[in-house]
């Protein structure tokens, strides 16, 4: 089993990494698909389906797949070119597709948000579609949004989670218990394992400046977010505080009054600086998704300006380490909140960046699992209820939540020795359990929870 860190850790846009970017994602490679096929296409069609169709508008999904139809990628996203082009496609019911010209595409009548039939693979399915002249349908492909940016088509995701085809790495872990193994017997940390993968997959110049970029794009991400004022967008009037918790606490520095618990609230400043980028649509990373994209950051960013000890030239070991625990729950379990719940989101965020801690606090690898697990556990059974469908409330203070709880997972498990109760591979394996077992419309649907018990308008 191989993730890279560059692909757990993606720059991309907000407000959803599987409700924004990856139908973005899954429309540009229809578009591939098509540019190899040897047939004309005239028009284009797609439909959303479950969690896709229920909470779409409220993540921009129809933004995301028509502009992902025009060409756009996450990556390299620009808001104000997106502005022209949805403009432009609204008034003429055309879309300029890269290599492909000019295609009929209606969003009015040929994106349909299909709220009665979900697709068999997984919550966050679409379809997307080519049509001759007459509106025949000449090739179709269904994509699944799987979590962090992630697609899948059918074909993929029937062929297994277990499907890698490139070439083999020195530490291939699939499990926490296999990743302890091969540490004790190596003799390295779970980072310079991490390392030693990537460096076989995809060198080591790609892996430093990719790694630099990563922590770049969450560190700006942070200080936007402790900048900006507003409401942010959607309806809800939900008003950004980053910048007004963070000027109070900048004040009340050095004040001999102030309480210990007060780095709680520098902790979630930064994480909530981070959603609130999130939810106007700014450019985040990936971490492992954009719905729990300030948890990561803000424990670095805590580590940094408030750890004594702390060096930047070490934020390497952090990512590292916490994309390895990413990467089992995600092969293990899921990152999608609409197939497992908050669990699955900012718990998975929290247990890695509990690990990437305690890894550059200097814990032992045993000491690194014990406390991913520790923050995984205390997420269990969270559901994933945005109300309105915007990732918004409860999701911002959630992450502000999930960076306090993994900073004491860190330092409980740094107590110890290494040795626990519950092993990391058991929390994932109940993560799970129950997000197969939780009800679906308290998964991403905005059918239950919050999502119905507080007024939306």
């Amino acid at each position: 089993m191989f993730l890279s860190v560059l692909d757990l850790f993606k720059v991309g846009v907000g407000p959803s990494s599987s409700h924004t970017m990856g139908p973005m994602v899954a429309a540009e490679r229809f578009l591939d698909a098509l540019r190899a096929a040897p047939f004309q296409a005239h028009g284009l069609r797609a439909s959303l389906h479950g969690s896709l169709a229920f909470t779409g508008v409220g993540h921009a999904t129809d933004r995301a797949v028509i502009l992902g139809l025009a060409g756009f990628s996450p990556a390299t996203y620009d808001a104000s070119r997106a502005e022209e082009t949805l403009t432009h496609i609204n008034g003429t019911a055309r879309i300029e597709a890269p290599g492909l010209g000019t295609l009929r595409f209606d969003p009015k009548t040929d994106l349909v948000f299909d709220y009665d039939h979900p697709l068999p693979g997984h919550a966050n399915g679409m379809i997307v579609m080519a049509t001759d002249p007459q509106g025949d349908v000449i090739l179709q492909e269904t994509y699944y949004s799987v979590g962090g940016g992630f697609v899948m088509t059918a074909n993929e995701l029937a062929a297994g989670r277990d499907h890698d085809d490139g070439p083999p790495v020195p530490y291939p872990f699939k499990s926490a218990a296999q990743m302890l193994d091969m540490a004790a017997r190596s003799g390295k940390s779970i980072a310079q394992m991490k390392r030693a993968n990537e460096i076989g997959r995809i060198g080591t110049e790609r892996l430093d400046s990719g790694l630099a970029r990563i922590w770049q794009v969450m560190n700006d991400c942070i200080d936007r977010g402790l900048e900006a004022e507003g409401i942010l967008p959607g309806g809800l009037n939900v008003r950004r505080r980053a910048r007004a918790i963070h000027e109070k606490l900048q004040a009340e520095r050095g004040m001999n009054l102030t309480a210990p618990h007060v780095i709680n609230d520098w902790m979630s400043t930064y994480a909530m600086a981070v959603n609130e980028e999130n939810a106007a649509g700014g450019q985040v990373v990936t971490a492992p998704t954009n719905g729990a994209a300030g948890v990561v950051p803000a424990v670095i960013r805590y580590w940094l300006d408030h750890v004594p000890g702390a060096r930047a030239a070490r934020v390497d070991e952090f990512l590292l380490t916490a994309a390895a625990i990413g990467g089992l729950v995600k092969f293990n379990a899921s990152i999608s909140g609409a197939e497992a719940g908050c669990q699955a989101e900012v718990g998975s965020a929290s247990a890695m960046a509990a690990a990437g801690l305690c890894a550059v606090l200097g814990g032992t690898p045993e000491q690194i699992e014990n406390a991913a697990e520790i923050a995984l556990e205390h997420h269990l059974g969270m559901t994933c209820d945005p109300v309105k469908g915007l990732v918004q409330v409860p999701c911002i203070e959630r992450n502000g939540l999930g960076a306090i709880k993994a900073v004491s997972a860190a330092s409980l498990a740094l107590r110890g020795d290494g040795q626990h109760f519950v092993p990391l591979d058991s929390a994932i394996e109940t993560m799970r359990q129950v997000g197969a077992d939780m009800h679906e419309k308290y998964k991403e649907t905005s059918l239950g929870g919050l999502a119905v018990n507080i007024p939306n308008c």
